[in-house]
């Protein structure tokens, strides 16, 4: 899912989130499955296809970052590919909901969605990011011993 040499211009990921909290207060506010279903197309793209190509990532690529100038500083892509992977589940398990009408079920995953969204577009902090590197901490004894 990842390639681990890529890297991204910081900004990138922020810009994207304050884009997706503004996609999921709108879905909070309106019912919408069908805009929900457009994020979660949004996350997959940039999960599965990577950041390069998710929708955010080329607005910012294209209309923004030459307005900003050049990137200063640059992560691995892995992390926030990762964190655009468990916004697609949620946004997935929240389309359902709405589209079930279950909207309790789709309020609450579009609201976990849409804090860590809002979390890492106002301070920079991603939530998904962390899980990736916790995971990986985790990960990587259990790989080791088991070589």
């Amino acid at each position: 899912m990842t390639a681990p040499s890529r890297e991204v211009d910081v900004r990138g990921p922020r810009f994207s989130a304050w884009v997706t909290t503004v996609v999921l207060a709108v879905v909070l506010l309106t019912g919408s499955g069908w805009l929900l279903a457009a994020q979660a197309v949004v996350f997959a793209v940039g999960a599965f296809a990577g950041l390069r190509y998710a929708p955010y990532g080329v607005l910012f690529r294209v209309l923004v970052a030459p307005r900003l100038g050049p990137a200063r500083e640059r992560e691995p892509e892995a992390p926030p590919r990762f964190a655009q992977f468990v916004g697609f589940v949620f946004a997935v398990v929240g389309t359902v909901g709405y589209l079930l009408s279950a909207p309790l079920l789709g309020a609450i995953a579009t609201g976990f969605a849409l804090v860590a969204a809002l979390l890492n577009a106002a301070t920079g902090f991603c939530l998904g990011c962390e899980m990736y590197l916790l995971i990986r901490r985790v990960a990587s004894p259990r790989a080791s011993t088991a070589a």
